[in-house]
């Protein structure tokens, strides 16, 4: 059989098509809402993971930096002492004030070198020590971190494995009703639907109110929804609005204040008649 072209459609057919996918895309969307915020924190814990482990990376440079800097200044200081031993030598051999005063000048010079040089590795060291301690801390974090992500994770894929198969079913419904719909008319529906908090793009007349902002609909504006000829929005919150009946929903007919004063009076009027025919037979006995 032909598949039907969606701008043949009756207005009350297109309608009856946008109410059975609002269905279907509650229904997924209540499936989503089963798994509550567990996506978002899964992602939240891999970004926070992810940054904990560049931090560490950075951490585990910045300790290779100062070891590096150990190494080059133990390095100056071999060769400082080197110095200062050949330089001492010297002072043996010299001749005269002026080499000796140059001589010791060098040697002061290269000792304060090996000075300086401790100094730095020492600081190194110290700053070493608080880079380890500031690596162990991240990891116990990074550690903690990941527990807590392969739980979330777990919870994640049972939900998921729970909902997977239905999901997937609504998904394919979803696919056909909308290929049975006017692009436009379908484009109009998928804006009103995101703008709306609820989710819902299309809703059904409930006590002459709208069914998604209950603002009260006039008697010819619920006129016009039940005659099917145009497709209607609410002026308030631009849904479009389907009457009960053709979204396949049951009201039970409510009772206005008129019609209940009019029963209480009616009630009352025949309390009254009753209790007059009950004297007019006392009377005749």
């Amino acid at each position: 059989m032909a598949k039907k072209d969606p701008t043949d459609l009756t207005v009350e057919e297109k309608l009856k098509t946008l109410y059975q996918l609002q269905a279907a895309l509650s229904a997924i969307d209540e499936k989503r809402a089963l798994r509550g915020e567990l996506p978002l924190e899964v992602q939240d814990l891999e970004d926070e993971i992810a940054g904990l482990t560049t931090r560490v990376e950075k951490i585990q440079n910045e300790i290779s930096e100062f070891q590096r800097a150990i190494t080059q200044k133990k390095g100056e200081i071999v060769d400082a002492e080197a110095s200062v031993a050949r330089y001492k030598a010297q002072l043996d051999e010299v001749k005269n004030n002026r080499e000796y005063d140059t001589l010791s000048k060098e040697i002061e010079f290269q000792s304060l070198e090996i000075e300086l040089c401790n100094k730095k590795i020492r600081e190194a060291n110290t700053r070493i020590q608080e880079k380890k301690n500031e690596l162990q801390a991240n990891e116990e974090v990074i550690a903690e971190r990941q527990g807590d992500l392969e739980m979330k994770k777990s919870e994640l894929e049972e939900i998921m494995t729970e909902t997977r198969a239905e999901e997937e079913k609504l998904k394919e419904k979803v696919k056909d009703l909308e290929s049975k719909i006017e692009t436009r008319l379908l484009t109009s529906f998928k804006r009103i639907r995101k703008n709306a908090r609820n989710g819902l793009g299309i809703v059904y007349v409930q006590r002459d109110a709208c069914g998604g902002c209950f603002n009260k609909i006039p008697p010819q504006r619920q006129l016009d929804i039940k005659m099917h000829k145009k497709v209607i929005v609410c002026e308030y919150c631009g849904r479009i609005m389907i009457d009960p009946e053709l979204a396949g929903v049951k009201i039970e007919k409510t009772v206005s204040a008129e019609e209940k004063k009019t029963g209480r009076k009616r009630a009352i009027r025949k309390t009254a008649s009753s209790k007059k025919a009950t004297d007019a037979n006392d009377m005749d006995e």
